[in-house]
C-alpha cells in the first residue's frame, strides 16, 4: 500500500486562514478512500493540540531551531479520523490567533525557524528516523510554509521517498533575510540563484519549486498563468525551467460540509425544490438588517478584503449594483482601507449594504445559502473555493476569467444558455467598469426567474467533489 505524508501549516476545522486548510482537510481522506495509507504532519498550534483526539507522544527531539525540547506526537484528526503527526514545540508554536502574524499585525520574527522545523521534521519522518513503524513513499508539501521539505529531504543521504510540492498561492513566497540561513542548517551552496536565493533573500516557496520532484498547483489555468511575467511573482523563470514537471490539478469540495440540504441553514433545499432558498434569503436579510423589499438580487462577498481579490473594483462598481436594485452583504477581513470603504458603504446604505468584518465559518454557510450571486472579481485566483461552494448552493458566481475561476464557471452567454451549459457570469478586464457591466447583466437576468432557476440548477448539478482530484493526485504519485 502506497504511503503518503501531507505537510501543511493549517487544517480545517482546527486552524484556518483560507482555502489551504480546506484542501488539507479534504484531500488526504479522499486519497484514503482510494486505498492509499495517508497521514498528515502539522505544527502544534494551540488549536491543533486541543482539537486532536488520542494524542500520544512518539519521540522527543531537541534542541533544534531554537527550541530546547520538541515532542513529536501522533493522534487522530477530528473529522476524518486520519492519523496526524503534531510537532509539540511550545517555544515556537504556543501562540494564540493567526498562525503567521503576531498581535501587532506583523509576521512573527521567527517564522523562518517555525516553518523550517516543519520541513525538517517531515524530512526525518521520510527517512524513518522518527517513526520506525511508518515511512512515507511520497511527501506532499503544501505552500511556502512547507517549502523547505524537499530541500531537507535532499540533504538526507539514501532517502528514497519522493517529494511533491503544491503552490496554493504564489504571491506568498515565504521571504526572509539572507542572514536567517544560519538558523536553518543549510549548506552555503543552496543559498545561490540556482537554489533558494531570491533577490538577495531566502524564499521558502522557491525552495519547494526548485527541489521537489513534481510541482503542482490548484488549477490547470493557474499552472499556465504562473509561468508568465504577469502572474509569476518573479518566479516564472524557475517554473518555466521545471517544464513538464509543473501541472495543475483542480481543487475539490467536501460536499458533506458544503451542502444546501444541511439542516443548520434556515431551510434546506435542493435543485429539485428551490423553495427553501427563498427562506434562506429572507433569514439572511433579517440577520443582517437588510430590507426585505429590494427587487434586485442579493450579492455577497466571502473573501479576504484585498486588491488581489478585486475588492477595490467592487467598491467602484457598487453604485451600479445599488442602482439596479441589488443588495450587497460582505463577510471577510483584510486591508484596513478596504474594510473602511465597505463600512462607509454600509453606513450610507444600511437597508441595502451589510458588512461583517471578520470570518465566521457558520455564517459563511448562511451567506452561501441566502444569496443570489457570489462576487469574486479577483485580479488573480489560483483556484478559488468559494465559487465552488456557491455553485452547490444555487448561488450564481460572478467571477473574473483567471485561474481556477476560469476553469470552473461557464459564462452566461446566449449560446451557453441555449445549450444548458451556463453556470455563472464571467468578465475579463480588471476594472470597475467591466465588473459593473456584468453586475447589471446579472440584475437583468434575475428578472427572468425561469431562466435564472435553470442556471441555478445547472450549477448545482456540477460535480467538483474530491474524487476526481484525488484520482489525479494518485496517478501523479504513482508516476514518481
Amino acid at each position: 500500500m502506497m504511503r503518503i505524508l501531507h505537510v501543511a501549516a493549517e487544517i480545517y476545522p482546527l486552524v484556518k486562514t483560507g482555502g489551504l486548510a480546506d484542501v488539507v482537510a479534504a484531500l488526504p481522506p479522499a486519497l484514503a478512500k482510494r486505498g492509499l495509507d495517508t497521514r498528515v504532519l502539522v505544527p502544534g498550534l494551540p488549536a491543533i493540540l486541543g482539537g486532536m483526539s488520542d494524542l500520544k507522544p512518539l519521540i522527543r527531539i531537541g534542541p533544534v531551531f531554537g527550541a530546547a525540547v520538541i515532542n513529536l506526537r501522533i493522534g487522530r484528526l477530528p473529522d476524518s479520523g486520519l492519523l496526524a503527526y503534531v510537532i509539540d514545540a511550545p517555544f515556537l508554536y504556543e501562540r494564540e490567533g493567526n498562525p503567521y502574524i503576531g498581535p501587532a499585525g506583523h509576521d512573527w520574527s521567527d517564522n523562518h525557524r517555525r516553518f523550517a522545523l516543519l520541513g525538517w521534521i517531515a524530512a526525518h519522518l521520510a527517512s524513518g528516523e522518527l517513526d520506525s513503524s511508518w515511512r512515507p513513499d511520497v511527501v506532499h508539501a503544501h505552500d511556502w510554509h512547507a517549502g523547505l521539505v524537499p530541500l531537507y529531504m535532499g540533504l538526507c543521504p539514501g532517502l528514497k521517498a519522493a517529494s511533491v510540492f503544491t503552490v496554493h498561492n504564489l504571491a506568498f513566497r515565504g521571504i526572509f533575510p539572507m542572514d536567517c540561513h544560519s538558523d536553518l542548517g543549510l549548506p552555503m551552496f543552496k543559498l545561490t540563484p540556482q537554489g533558494i536565493e531570491f533577490h538577495g533573500k531566502i524564499s521558502f516557496m522557491k525552495a519547494g519549486l526548485v527541489y521537489s520532484r513534481k510541482v503542482t498547483t490548484v488549477s490547470p489555468s493557474y499552472a499556465r498563468e504562473i509561468c508568465t511575467q504577469e502572474f509569476g511573482c518573479g518566479l516564472e523563470g524557475v517554473l518555466r525551467d521545471r517544464g513538464a514537471n509543473v501541472s495543475g490539478i483542480l481543487n475539490g469540495v467536501d460536499y458533506e460540509i458544503w451542502n444546501p440540504e444541511d439542516p443548520a441553514i434556515a431551510a434546506p433545499y435542493s435543485a429539485a425544490n428551490l423553495s427553501g432558498k427563498d427562506a434562506c434569503k429572507h433569514a439572511l436579510r433579517a440577520e443582517l438588517g437588510l430590507s426585505d423589499q429590494a427587487k434586485g438580487p442579493l450579492f455577497i462577498v466571502v473573501s479576504r478584503l484585498t486588491s488581489q481579490k478585486g475588492m477595490d473594483l467592487l467598491l467602484g462598481a457598487l453604485p451600479d449594483l445599488l442602482r439596479e436594485g441589488g443588495q450587497l452583504a460582505v463577510l471577510g477581513t483584510g486591508d484596513s482601507d478596504l474594510e473602511g470603504g465597505f463600512r462607509y458603504a454600509a453606513a450610507a446604505n444600511p437597508a441595502n449594504v451589510a458588512v461583517h468584518i471578520g470570518y465566521d465559518e457558520k455564517k459563511s454557510h448562511r451567506f452561501m445559502a441566502g444569496a443570489d450571486v457570489l462576487l469574486v472579481p479577483s485580479r488573480f485566483e489560483p483556484c478559488g473555493l468559494t465559487q465552488l461552494y456557491a455553485l452547490r448552493y444555487g448561488t450564481l458566481p460572478l467571477v473574473r476569467r483567471v485561474g481556477g475561476l476560469a476553469d470552473t464557471v461557464c459564462d452566461v452567454t446566449p449560446g451557453n444558455l441555449q445549450s444548458d451549459k451556463a453556470t455563472g457570469f464571467v468578465f475579463d478586464e480588471a476594472s470597475r467598469y467591466a465588473l459593473g457591466a456584468r453586475i447589471r447583466e446579472a440584475c437583468t437576468l434575475y428578472r427572468d426567474q425561469t431562466v435564472w432557476q435553470a442556471v441555478q440548477r445547472r450549477g448545482m448539478a456540477q460535480d467538483f467533489s474530491w474524487d476526481d482530484s484525488a484520482a489525479h493526485y494518485e496517478a501523479l504519485y504513482r508516476s514518481l
